[in-house]
Parts: C-alpha cells; structure tokens; sequence
C-alpha cells in the first residue's frame, strides 16, 4: 500500500474517530471533587463544551444558573449592546470575601491611590483579576472555554482553589462581545456535519462577510478600549476603573497554523511611558503558563510576532493603568475540526488551552499577590512623582467653534478617571490662543500621568519601527482641536478654572429663535449641524447653502451656512418654528431666525449662489471584497450620530438594483471583486445622470481603474533599494518596516470648497493607515486637501515615503456627466474617534453634488 493510501485512510480513521467521540470534563480541568449541587456545563447544555459551539444565550443562562447556585459568584449586568444582548461580569471569590466585599474592594482601590497606598496593608489586601473572553467573535475558544473556568471556580473544592478564593478577586467577564459571538456560533453550528471534516475548504471553515469577529456595526472592539466608541467598551472601562485590576487577561486566537501565544511580546515594542516592570512581572506570570502548557505537551511560544505599544488595545490599555495586561493568542479551528501544520486541530484542544492558561493566571495571581500589589502601589506613586519633575503643568485645549466635538473630547477623558478643568483664564502658547470660556486643562500632576502622556503626545522616532496596531492616536488630533503643553514656568496660578464634575461640561442652553415668516439661519461649524440638518430635511422642509460669506443683521455667517426659507414650503410657519425648536432643544445647537435676505455683506439669501441641496439617500456597499471597517464605520456613523436612513446593498446584487433610490453610493476601503462588468457600467450610467460616489481609501484605486471618475495617482520608487544581501531572518522585519502603521499627517485646507465647508483653520491631522497616494489635480480647484511639505504630525514614517507622501492630494474630485466622483485617499470616519474628519465625508453626502463642473478633475492629455 502506498504511504499516500496510508495517510488519508489514517485521516479517515481520525475523522471517524472526532465524528464520534466527546472529552471527559477531566480533559479540560484538574481532577479535583466538585459540589454535585451545581450543575456541570454538561448537565446544564445537553452536550460538553467543544462538541458545539456555545451560544451567547446558553452561556448567559448557565452564568445565571451558576450565580443562583454558587455563593461564591455575584453576577452584575453592566452594558446592553446594540443587538440588546446583555454583557455581565461576575465577581467570583470566597463567600466569607462576599461578605464583606466593599471593604475590601475599597482596601484594594486604596493600593492605586497615590496619596493613601502607603497606608494600605498588602497583605491584608485582596488582588484583583479581570479574565475577558472572545472579544472578537469569530474567535470561540475562550467564550467556550468560560464556562468550563466558571464551573471549576463555581464548584470546585481543594486547598489550592480556596487559597485562590481567598485571596483574589476575579472579575468574570465570559463574553466580551456577545454580537459578534452569537453571529460566529450559529454559523459554525449549522454548517456542522455529524461526521467531522477537518478539510480548510469545506464551508465551515469559511464563514459569510462580515464574519463574527466584529460586533454589530463590523467594529473591532479590541481596538476601543481607549476611545469607547462603543456600548461594549464603554461599560467594560466602567467596570475596569470601578475595581482597578492588578491582571487583566483577554483571550483571542490566531491563524490555523500557529500553535498558542502568550505575553509577553516583543520587547523593543513596548510603549516607552510603561514602567519595565511591566514587563518583567509579565515574564514572570507567562513561567505559570509555560508549566500548564508543558504538562499537556501544547505548542506555543512567546517574546515575538506580538507588541504592548498601542494603549486603545486590549492588552496594553491595562499597562497604563498599573495593572498586567496579558494577550493569550490560540491557533484557532475556526470551527470543530481542521488540518493544521501542526497535526488536526480539534475545537476542543483550542478550549482546552485556554482554560489551562486561565488557570494558570489564577495561580500566578496568588503566588505573585505581593509583586503585582507592590507594583500598583509604585506605578501610581512613581507616576506622581514623575509629573512633579515633568517641566510641562499640563496641557491645554480648546475650540471656540464646535461646542459638541470639544464636549466629546472631554467626555473620552473623564471617562479614564482623568481629572479635567476649565481653562481659568486666557493663555497663548506656540502661538496659539486660548479662551477660557471654550478651552479646556488636563494637569499632568495625576495619577492618571502616564495615559495622559500616552493621550496627548506625538513621537515620530521609536526604538522599533514595527507596530501590531497603529502607531499615532493623540486624541485632540483625533478631533481637530488645538493643544498645547503648558510649561510649569511662568503659568499664571488661576489657569485651572471650574473642575469638571461629571462625564461632560454643562454647557447652558442654546437659545430657541423666535419665529420668523422669512427664514432661519445654521452655522456649519458644529459637529451637530449636519444631524439638524437631516432632521429638517426630513420634514421636507426645503433647504439651501451658501457658497460665500455673508454678514446679515450685524452676524457673519461662513461659507456652508444653512438656510431654510419659510415661505413656499409644504408646513405653515409655526409648525417650522416648532420643528426648529425641537432639534435646537435637542441638540443644544446654534439656529438664528432672520427677518429679512438683505445681506450688509456678500450675496442676498435669494442670490443663485444660496444653491438648493438635496437630502442624501445613500447606497452603502457591502459584502465580500469591501473592508468590513470602514463599512460599518459609515453605517455607524449615519445610522447612531446623524439618525440617516441608509441602504446596505451587497457588492454583486449592484448589477440587479434599482440604483435610483440613492444619490449617494459610498464605497469603502475594499478590492470590490464581486462587482461585475454590468455592476460597473451601471454605476457609470448612475452617475452620469447625476449621482455621487464617494470612494474610500483602496476603493479608489478600483474606481479608478473602472474608469469611473480620474485622479493620477503617485508611485513610490525605493530609493534606499540595495542590491547587496539581507540577513534571510529579516524578511518579515524588513517587509513590517515598510508599512504605515497609523501615522498623523497634516493637511492644508481650501476653506472655499463645499467639501471643507464648516472648518476654520486652513490646517488639519489626518490619520493615514493605506498606501494610496494620488498626485495634486491638475484642475487647480479639484484637489481640497493636500498634505503640507512636511506632513509628519505622529507616528512612524519609513522613510522611503518622505517624498512621496509630501504635497500629495487627500481628496480629489472629479466627474462624468453630471454626476461626481469623490477620491478620498484616507479614511475619514476611522474607528469612529476620528471627529475631525468626520466632516469631510458628511459634507461629501450633503455637498458633493453641488461642486461646479469647472472644479472637476478629468483624465490629463499629454
């Protein structure tokens, strides 16, 4: 018989053999007594964990049953996501613990309080672990592993368990993403054959677009620690902040082929601010992992391929809060069986690793009690030390235009226990004016002093030039507000004003206009406007905006300025007027009534430059081939912030729909492959009849090369090329040096064009994570936005794009017919944080088709 009939019958016998066969609850967890009166995972579901993928409502419910059952659990319902599934965590320690839980919850804050830790008795203090499951969907094994975990926590009975509960607290978070999770565990169950097949082809394997691993809105929430974008995030920050862990442990998988991961990662890729001890008591708990997994004879490797550098991560957003922030990575069977390189990768083997790590933690949490304790208490006292030897105060920032996009700021900062004031009174740094009436002041002397830094500092020079995630994230970057440092040196003392007590500033009341029989007036510039716009539209009150500035009953209105005539409308006076009250009231913006379209300055409101907009109905494209993210951060951002109606059409459905619903098609980040030759020429009929497109990062590169729409795009020649040798071991190095990993660049301005309509300052940051580069139009009007000469605000640049990136165009605007055609080269609306640009693209739905023929760019004859 030939060894190749001797490996697929070995494979068949295998096959046949998982098609059957189930693991004993001992091949999971240690073989200790377990109290009979609470149920095994087993009992409780019908089938043991591994033979199906648990569903979120199974695991909530069996969480329940645990808490009813178990009085070691306190189960805490803290967030709802937006599919209404609850997220909870449970507090899981001794039940003499439970009793006296807020004393010593409170002994335990007093570790990370710098003016009270020396004060705290560490033996007497409980440490806290936080251990979080599958927060990308897709990636089941430690959501399956959890209630394998809860159940040994729940009913196990040994001296080293009770050792555990009585002195730790564990805070159980047994699905981070429960959206994404369900979506993954319906479609790995119902693809399931009864004879498993580990064959990487079969649809199991293969799951539909968008996949599981995002949540509802297709965001990666292991990326929203920082910013909470999210419901998800936003409670789970809560609750890290409410009990302030001195571990936190976040379960992922990783490609089929790989074997386990654990932290910690690469060393020169480490954020600066983190203490080194980080990373040694890191090393030192990853010892535990080493013998859990050595006793199973498991695979798996450390200190590469992996970085603690971003602080909106998972991992490491716990590193800038005194805690150890521990990434386990499982090759993943992305469903019950697959051919790995490393033998057939069975569902239960990747569960059965992440449960032994789990406990692995949980032992190391107990041995190292006084180390990590030790290290809270000194990472907050050193941090406060650290800021009174710091020459910078703080820093300072404030816009006098956008009241919400500033409010939003804050509220992102408090939410991290940062302390935040009112600017006390009016100071010029680098330039730059602040008021105290819309600036606001972070001072660095907090305990907060390390992810203060980690919020609002830039460099551009790093120790390594790889980066797992982005490299660049200042938030007032983020949101296009100016900031400064304040140095110690020459502050005035009342430059701190009113604290800021809650979530957000109180602002007062925007005034309701009176009524008016002639028009209303909407400044652009707030970060709400284009939502009291949407609401006004949808009343089907007719709308028009100026292309010019005017000054009219003693105000200056900029170009962007809304008007909505009262008279020839489809409802009365007063029904406007009660409509305009409604969304002033709700949004807290700006609306002035006028009597009259005599301007003192500039065109008259019934000039033809007040030009008649259209309310945007937009088509999005979905589906395989098209960038899941940047999708759903377009459907996010109309569908929760503008209340817009949109449409989600799957890419290869183009050639059979109705395209005349929609004005608007918006194409992210994507290769499209699924659109047909007849998808195409529909959308070039579409927009010939006067359509909009807007194409979004590597979608402009596919509309390009459609034909629909024109830009010339810039090619990088790598000067630095060598024909000399590289070490073979550097090729993966090499390659990763070469990417733009997430970088802050700066942008000038037309203020004149509809697509920058509401901004103020001719310069911006703008966040660039793609490599599509497009030359300056050669239409002088087409090109409104143009990185500056030395673009380079944050973050890592490789220097083979020092030239190409300079005096590149951001956005490019051309046409066919009469429709047009927007190229925008960066992503504007990124993980939804990115406020500042937000408006670039709002404004693209709302204006884009009034942009004048002449403004177009059209294909260059040489």
């Amino acid at each position: 018989m030939s060894k190749k009939w001797i490996l697929i019958l070995g494979l068949l016998w295998s096959y046949m053999g998982y098609s059957q066969s189930k693991q004993a609850l001992s091949y999971y967890l240690p073989e200790i007594t377990y109290d009979p009166k609470i149920p095994t995972p087993e009992a409780f579901l019908g089938y043991q964990i591994g033979e199906w993928h648990i569903s979120h409502d199974q695991q909530l419910a069996y969480m329940r049953k645990l808490a009813e059952l178990s009085p070691r659990f306190k189960l805490t319902e803290y967030a709802r996501t937006y599919e209404g599934r609850p997220l909870v965590y449970i507090a899981i320690t001794s039940e003499r613990n439970h009793q006296n839980l807020p004393d010593l919850k409170a002994r335990h804050l007093q570790v990370s309080n710098p003016a009270e830790a020396d004060k705290a008795d560490l033996k007497n203090t409980p440490a806290v672990i936080y251990q979080g499951f599958s927060i990308h969907g897709n990636e089941p094994s430690g959501g399956n592993a959890a209630p394998l975990v809860a159940y040994y926590l729940a009913a196990g009975q040994s001296p080293e368990l009770d050792k555990l509960l009585n002195e730790v607290i564990i805070i159980f978070d047994p699905c981070f993403n429960p959206d994404g999770f369900h979506r993954f565990s319906t479609w790995a169950n119902q693809h399931r054959n009864r004879h498993l097949t580990g064959d990487p082809q079969d649809r199991e394997y293969s799951e539909a677009w968008p996949g599981g691993r995002f949540n509802h809105y297709w965001f990666d929430l292991n990326r929203d620690w920082l910013s909470g974008a999210h419901p998800e995030s936003r409670g789970r920050a809560k609750i890290f902040h409410e009990w302030k862990p001195n571990i936190l442990t976040d379960h992922h998988e990783m490609g089929t082929n790989s074997s386990f991961f654990f932290m910690p990662g690469v060393p020169t890729r480490v954020n600066p601010i983190t203490p080194k001890q980080n990373q040694e008591l890191t090393a030192k708990i990853g010892q535990y992992h080493v013998k859990n997994l050595d006793e199973i004879g498991s695979l798996y490797y450390s200190q590469e391929g992996y970085d603690d550098f971003y602080y909106g991560k998972g991992s490491t957003f716990p590193d800038a809060h005194g805690c150890i922030g521990i990434l386990f990575e499982q090759a993943s069977s992305r469903g019950h069986l697959q051919e790995s390189a490393n033998g057939l990768l069975t569902f239960a083997f990747t569960i059965r690793n992440q449960v032994r790590t789990a406990l692995s933690t949980q032992k190391a949490a107990v041995e190292l009690k006084q180390e990590l304790l030790e290290h809270q208490k000194s990472f907050f006292q050193s941090a406060m030390q650290e800021a009174r030897n710091d020459s910078r105060m703080g820093y300072v920032f404030g816009d006098p235009y956008d009241q919400a996009r500033l409010d939003r700021l804050v509220e992102i900062i408090r939410r991290q226990e940062i302390e935040v004031y009112a600017l006390g009174s009016k100071v010029t740094v680098d330039g730059k004016t602040f008021e105290p009436n819309n600036s606001f002041v972070v001072p660095l002397e907090q305990k907060q002093y390390r992810l203060i830094r980690g919020i609002f500092e830039t460099p551009t020079t790093f120790e390594d030039s790889i980066f797992y995630d982005i490299s660049s994230w200042a938030l007032p970057m983020a949101f296009n507000i100016p900031y400064a440092a304040l140095a110690k040196k020459g502050v005035d003392g009342k430059v701190l004003g009113a604290k800021v007590d809650g979530p957000k500033p109180v602002r007062a009341a925007a005034a309701i206009p009176t009524q008016s029989n002639y028009a209303y007036m909407l400044g652009w510039e707030d970060y709400q406007a284009p939502r009291a716009l949407q609401f006004l539209q949808s009343k089907g009150l007719r709308t028009k905006v100026g292309m010019s500035a005017i000054t009219l009953q003693g105000k200056k209105y900029d170009p962007g300025t809304v008007m909505i005539p009262v008279q020839n409308q489809s409802a009365t006076p007063q029904q406007i007027h009660q409509w305009v009250t409604e969304i002033v009231k709700e949004l807290n913006v700006s609306i002035d009534a006028v009597g009259t379209g005599f301007t003192t300055d500039g065109i008259d409101l019934g000039s033809n430059n007040f030009l008649t907009l259209r309310q945007p109905k937009v088509m999005l494209v979905v589906g395989e081939g098209v960038g899941a993210n940047t999708a759903g951060e377009v459907w996010h951002l109309l569908d929760t912030r503008f209340d817009m109606v949109i449409s989600k059409v799957e890419a290869d459905d183009i050639v059979r729909s109705n395209l005349s619903r929609y004005n608007v098609i918006v194409l992210g980040d994507g290769s499209f492959q699924t659109i047909n030759a007849g998808g195409v020429a529909k959308l070039k009929e579409w927009v010939s009849a006067g359509g909009t497109i807007i194409g979004i990062q590597r979608a402009v590169n596919w509309l390009k090369g459609q034909g629909i729409g024109f830009a010339t795009m810039k090619e990088y020649k790598n000067a630095d090329a060598s024909t000399g040798r590289r070490p073979y071991g550097e090729i993966a190095d090499d390659l990763g040096s070469q990417e733009i990993p997430g970088t802050i660049f700066e942008a000038e301005l037309d203020l004149s064009h509809p697509l920058i309509f509401g901004y103020k300052r001719s310069k911006m940051p703008v966040f660039r994570d793609g490599e599509v580069f497009m030359e300056k139009s050669k239409n002088p009007y087409a090109s409104p936005l143009v990185y500056t000469a030395n673009p380079l605000l944050g973050g890592y640049l490789n220097r083979k794009y020092t030239d190409i990136v300079k005096n590149t165009a951001g956005i490019v605007v051309s046409g066919s017919g009469a429709g047009r055609v927007i190229y925008m080269a960066d992503n504007p609306n990124f993980r939804a944080h990115w406020y500042g640009t937000n408006r670039l693209f709002l404004n693209a739905l709302f204006f884009g088709n009034l942009i004048s023929g002449a403004g177009l760019e059209s294909e260059r004859r040489e």
